[in-house]
C-alpha cells in the first residue's frame, strides 16, 4: 500500500476525495479519538488515542499539502485579494492571524477554525455551531450572543471573551482557558442538567451565567 492510500485509509476515505471530505473526516476523527475524552485511568485506551491523533493529523497534513499544491482550479491575483466579506476559514488559508477582525453575524457552521488567533476579533451574534475550534486564541474576542452550539472548543484561550447570552449547548470546553471570561446569560443548561462539557476547564476569575464569580 502507498503512503497516499494509507493516509486515505487512515482517514477513513476513498482516494481521490476532495479537500472539504478531508478536512470533515479530520474533524469527525478527532472528536472521537482526542486523548481528552478518555479517561485519564485508561492508560492503555489512552495512549491507542494518542497513538491515533498523530497518524489523523499526520493524514490530514500531507492530503491538505498535496491538495493545495495541486488545485483543480486557478484563480486570479486579484480573487486572492482579502475582502471584508471573507469569513475566517477562506482568509486564515494564507493568514492564521486574524486578531480584531469582524465577523460579527457572519455564518461560520461546520467551519475548522483551530489553531487560529481570533484574539480581540468581534464574533458577535456570529453562527459557530458544529465548528472546530481546537486551541483557537479567542482572547478577549467579543462572542456575545453567538451560536457555539456542539462546537468543538478543546484546549481553546478563551480569557477575558465576552460570552455574554451566548448558547453554549453541547460546546465541548474540556481543557479550555476561560479564566475573567464573562458567561452572563450564557446558555449552558436545559432545567437542572449541565450540557456543557467542562472537563479540566479553567474558569478562575469568570463570571458564570448567574451572576456569580467563579472561585
Amino acid at each position: 500500500m502507498s503512503d497516499l492510500d494509507r493516509y486515505y485509509r487512515v482517514l477513513e476515505l476513498e482516494p481521490g476525495a476532495t479537500l472539504e471530505e478531508v478536512n470533515q473526516a479530520y474533524k469527525d476523527l478527532v472528536f472521537v479519538w482526542h486523548p481528552d475524552r478518555i479517561p485519564k485511568d485508561n492508560l492503555r485506551l489512552h495512549q491507542k488515542a494518542l497513538d491515533k491523533l498523530k497518524a489523523i493529523n499526520e493524514a490530514r497534513d500531507q492530503l491538505r499539502s498535496l491538495k493545495t499544491k495541486h488545485p483543480t482550479t486557478s484563480h486570479s491575483p486579484a480573487s486572492q485579494q482579502q475582502t471584508p466579506s471573507q469569513t475566517p476559514h477562506q482568509s486564515a488559508k494564507k493568514n492564521s492571524d486574524l486578531s480584531g477582525k469582524d465577523y460579527s453575524r457572519a455564518n461560520l457552521s461546520n467551519k475548522d477554525l483551530s489553531g487560529r488567533n481570533l484574539s480581540y476579533a468581534n464574533l458577535s451574534g456570529a453562527n459557530l455551531s458544529d465548528t472546530f475550534m481546537h486551541k483557537v486564541n479567542l482572547r478577549g474576542a467579543n462572542l456575545s450572543e453567538a451560536n457555539l452550539f456542539r462546537a468543538n472548543l478543546l484546549l481553546a484561550d478563551l480569557r477575558e471573551a465576552n460570552l455574554r447570552a451566548t448558547n453554549l449547548i453541547g460546546a465541548d470546553l474540556s481543557g479550555a482557558d476561560l479564566r475573567g471570561a464573562d458567561l452572563t446569560g450564557a446558555r449552558i443548561r436545559s432545567g437542572e442538567r449541565l450540557l456543557v462539557k467542562l472537563v479540566g476547564t479553567n474558569l478562575a476569575g469568570a463570571i458564570m451565567p448567574d451572576g456569580t464569580i467563579y472561585q
